[in-house]
């Protein structure tokens, strides 16, 4: 009979659109290169979801599988050739659910050390859990691909959200002046994070350019949410150096606006790493200087209050499909 030590309870999700199942399986070894971690909180994202229902075809995730990218727990083991982390040490970051890698919708998992980093001394096992998917995908789009800097106009579309959020703070954090579109619900949230607030339901494209960069256009857009969103970016762009990112940018668009006013478009697949292999480690140093920023009390992640255990799951992801989170939903795994 196996004994306690060599399983775990572990969320299934055995086909497209059937409810997370909990089981019983066995509980991985740290191999070369990894680390095991008894995980605390698990991040629940819409990708998760996207996969859960047969819609995440990019994720190349096939079902039945443990779901969850996003984590914060304790290094349990570390495998050969591990040297950055030690048994004890609190860790998060993104790192499994996609590509045939276990989720974090288990007690335990084994990580490439490589995409790991010490968690924040400041933020709680929930708060940090929801941090690295949204906040690897703003850093890569404000800082890799556009070096965000000092002086610059940012506008991040969905500013509320949650990628949003943290790319609004992110542009903040090195010196931007940022604006960022939502709902008038989200005006004093978004607010408070330190943008100036747009209304895109009352304000025209070309009305909020007029209005803050003098029709010019923003150095940097960030958009959050594809389709029509990314069509307006190309409009509110800056001429000649403004560049337009997106995190969403899988339909079929019209350069011309972008062409015309001489710019920049930059894509950003936060999955890559873990797909392929390449650009692990530079996960690992972007969720580094998550920490920094932190600690230097610059980031904060809008976290939902309710919680939710592996028992509840099914619970949170029908809040996440009926829009209804309020920030980042978080499963604690260690009840």
């Amino acid at each position: 009979m196996e004994t306690q030590n060599t399983t775990m309870q572990a969320l299934i999700a055995p086909e497209a659109n059937a409810p997370f199942t909990i089981t019983v399986v066995d509980r991985p070894i740290a191999s070369k290169g990894q680390v095991l971690v008894r995980i605390i909180a698990s991040g629940v994202s819409v990708l998760d979801n996207k996969i859960r229902t047969g819609k995440g075809g990019h994720a190349r995730q096939p079902l039945p599988a443990i779901l969850g990218m996003d984590f914060a727990g304790i290094v349990e083991a570390v495998g050969a050739d591990v040297n950055t982390f030690k048994p004890g040490d609190e860790v998060y970051g993104l790192a499994g659910g996609i590509g045939g890698l276990q989720g974090t919708y288990a007690q335990y998992a084994a990580f490439d050390a490589d995409l790991l980093a010490i968690k924040p001394s400041h933020l709680s096992f929930r708060q940090a859990a929801s941090m690295p998917l949204n906040f690897i995908t703003a850093w890569e789009g404000l800082v890799d691909r556009a070096n965000v800097h000092e002086g610059q106009k940012v506008l991040v579309h969905g500013g509320a959200g949650g990628v949003g959020h943290l790319a609004v703070q992110v542009a903040k954090a090195f010196g931007a002046d940022v604006y960022a579109t939502g709902s008038a619900a989200q005006q004093q949230y978004i607010e408070s994070i330190g943008a100036t607030f747009i209304d895109y339901r009352a304000t025209t494209v070309e009305e909020y350019v007029n209005n803050y960069t003098n029709g010019e256009g923003f150095d940097i857009v960030y958009d959050t949410l594809g389709g029509a969103t990314l069509d307006a970016s190309f409009n509110a762009v800056r001429y000649y150096t403004g560049h337009v990112v997106s995190c969403l940018g899988w339909g079929e668009h019209k350069l011309a606006p972008l062409s015309f006013r001489g710019a920049t478009y930059s894509g950003v697949f936060t999955l890559m790493p873990m797909l392929t292999g390449r650009g692990r480690k530079h996960h690992g140093e972007i969720m580094q200087e998550a920490a920094k920023l932190v600690e230097a009390g610059k980031i904060v992640p809008l976290v939902d209050e309710r919680t939710f255990t592996l028992a509840t799951a099914n619970q949170a992801h029908e809040i996440l499909e009926n829009g209804k989170a309020n920030g980042k939903l978080v499963i604690d795994v260690a009840e």
